[in-house]
């Protein structure tokens, strides 16, 4: 049993099971610089082969970031438990070549309205997370 009332260390989180919450939610925060200002932005994504897949519109800031080092973060916080994780991915971003574009056409479901027609994937080079959770196995999401 996890005492609620009690503080917790972090527990530092290898890259396996950092990916595999990352890949347990669907929405993050990707960092990036746009114009030369520190840039986040929330998205939707998925997880495929140990990368993170993000679709974008035409004319968004994020295509900026396309061939440069991003940030993508994640998180998971259950305030009644006082549980919580947090994943960061770092790596290039890239736009997704013809060959696979057809594959991300409707993956991630975009939750914002209009033309979704760019897919931009981040290659994870650095993937760093911690966890707050009281004990050895972390839920990745937990009832409300």
């Amino acid at each position: 049993m996890i005492d609620q009332t009690s503080p917790r260390a972090p527990r530092e989180l290898g890259r396996a099971e950092s990916l595999s919450l990352l890949g347990s939610v669907g929405v993050g925060r990707v960092v990036f610089t746009h114009q030369a200002l520190p840039t986040i932005r929330p998205v939707n994504h998925v997880l495929h082969d140990g990368c993170v897949i993000v679709r974008t519109h035409p004319g968004a800031a994020l295509l900026s970031a396309i061939g440069t080092v991003v940030a993508y973060e994640a998180d998971f916080i259950h305030e009644g438990d006082r549980i919580a994780w947090s994943v960061i991915a770092v790596g290039y971003a890239r736009r997704v070549g013809a060959r696979e574009l057809t594959r991300f056409r409707t993956l991630p479901r975009p939750w914002v309205a209009g033309e979704m027609t760019e897919v931009i994937r981040i290659d994870p080079e650095l993937v760093t997370g911690f966890a707050l959770d009281g004990g050895d196995e972390l839920p990745a999401e937990r009832p409300a």
